[in-house]
């Protein structure tokens, strides 16, 4: 048997300003994810800029920072079988009027930005953003 593989999602300050943590948690979990690490905090704009790292050179960088700083978030570190690519199509398209019914943006996001929640894209986006989230 494959040893569960990891993976981050983060609640956006719109999916906790709505009440939705106990909701997408029990997604997840229904769907036989084990919760490892679970941090509830605001993002500074150092963190938030290592965390987005990726997009640093990207014209919507600053509006990506600016959106998950501005309000509480809720990140939990998920592991089970295949636990990157399961929790991706669980959360659907980044575009919450693309994402698909069922999925956690096709039902619970409002736009783009607040798309409700973020989910690490390859193990290698988890390392790095566990790291700037969780401060290890």
């Amino acid at each position: 048997m494959t040893a569960a593989e990891r993976t981050l999602i983060v609640v956006k300050p719109d999916g906790v300003g709505r009440g939705l943590v106990g909701e997408i948690l029990g997604r997840f979990e229904t769907k036989g994810f084990k919760v490892e690490e679970l941090l509830m905090l605001t993002m500074t704009r150092s963190q938030a800029e290592r965390f987005y790292a990726v997009h640093k050179d990207k014209p919507f960088f600053g509006e990506l920072v600016a959106f998950i700083t501005s309000g509480p978030v809720v990140g939990a570190v998920l592991s089970g079988k295949d636990a990157v690519a399961t929790v991706r199509r669980m959360v659907g398209a980044t575009k919450s009027w693309e994402a698909a019914p069922g999925t956690i943006r096709g039902d619970l996001g409002l736009g783009l930005t607040d798309n409700t929640i973020h989910a690490s894209d390859s193990a290698e986006s988890f390392t790095k953003e566990h790291a700037a989230f969780f401060g290890k």
